[in-house]
């Protein structure tokens, strides 16, 4: 194994990407997941980021610059689109060859489910799931 191969196993898991020209900083509505993102302007994020992301967020509203950018099509893109009423972001999301299509704020419950499943449940908080009523004493 080359020392470049071993420094790159080496580094820790990457981040969820978030990719948003938004300053909010939250603009998909991710709160609260314990799955660590990073967020970054479209210009901003290198192609390593995106490429070794488990899972890459994208703010619909900087579809643009993202095309720009002339990213390949990657498994994990999902486009979080803010305004309901657009039905043009399908289109968009199937452009850049996103796996889903979910609306910001919305859809949260399959959003963390994704979001767990792409960091393979490192981040999820088992006891607080496995905790909740005993189990009834078969009566």
């Amino acid at each position: 194994m080359s020392a470049s191969t071993e420094a790159f196993e080496d580094r820790p898991d990457p981040p969820v990407l978030v990719i948003s020209n938004s300053l909010d900083a939250d603009p998909i509505g991710l709160l609260p997941s314990p799955v660590p993102v990073r967020h970054l302007p479209s210009p901003l994020f290198s192609s390593e980021e995106y490429r070794r992301a488990p899972l890459v967020l994208l703010d619909d509203r900087c579809y643009s610059d993202f095309t720009l950018r002339h990213m390949p099509q990657r498994p994990g893109l999902i486009v979080a689109a803010a305004d309901p009423d657009d039905g043009t972001v399908y289109h968009r999301a199937a452009d850049v060859g996103a796996e889903a299509v979910i609306r910001t704020g919305q859809d949260l419950a399959w959003l963390h489910l994704r979001l767990h499943a792409a960091t393979e449940c490192r981040y999820a908080r088992w006891e607080a799931l496995l905790t909740g009523p005993p189990p009834p004493d078969g009566r």
